[in-house]
């Protein structure tokens, strides 16, 4: 029986994670997960469990290693600052790897077979743990009147995650930086201000 070769368990997760990021969750075969971590399907069975345990380890990875923007901008001074850094950091991060383009928590999987479910339910309570972070800054902008009176904070958080996310798209699509930071521009532009 032969020896099983040892291979870098951070380097195949880090591989399996351009790959899901470039192809989503349904679209990354294990021939293509295999090939990119240089290893045999036994190998990376051994290391991560199945495919759905794989691919939650690299979305972990994705949030902790190119996401760290969104917990940076919840320490700004201002609402719109931290609206503002969301933007312009997604319109970077989406267009930042020509080979896997857009945002892995969009790609993963917005629809898909039965079977993915677990996967889709996990990206969107991802995207909601986000969410909720913005708009509990947004509320205490509020609270400290810097954001007007009748500003909603549910509202504002939403607004921005699904600017980001329509940049995802935009970006998977081909659309340039300049052409995502216009985007973000033109959000910005309707930010709430407090009346003089």
């Amino acid at each position: 029986m032969g020896r099983h070769r040892e291979f870098d368990v951070e380097k195949a997760l880090d591989a399996a994670l351009c790959v899901f990021w470039r192809k989503g969750y349904e679209g990354a075969s294990y021939a293509d997960l295999t090939e990119a971590a240089g290893v045999e399907r036994p190998a990376l069975y051994s290391a991560f469990g199945n495919k759905e345990a794989l691919f939650r380890r690299a979305l972990a990875r994705y949030y902790e290693r190119y996401l760290d923007f969104i917990p940076e901008a919840l320490q700004l001074p201002t609402a719109r600052e931290v609206a503002a850094h969301i933007l312009y950091s997604a319109a970077d991060l989406n267009t930042r790897y020509p080979t896997h383009t857009g945002c892995l928590g969009i790609n993963g999987v917005l629809a898909g077979s039965d079977e993915a479910e677990p996967v889709r339910q996990a990206l969107i309570d991802a995207r909601a743990v986000g969410e909720a972070q913005v708009r509990e800054r947004f509320e205490r902008a509020k609270a400290e009147g810097e954001l007007p009176e009748t500003a909603k904070p549910d509202a504002l958080a939403a607004f921005v995650m699904a600017v980001s996310h329509g940049m995802a798209v935009q970006a998977k699509a081909g659309f340039s930086r300049d052409m995502l930071e216009a985007v973000a521009e033109q959000a910005l532009s309707t930010w709430p201000a407090q009346e003089s």
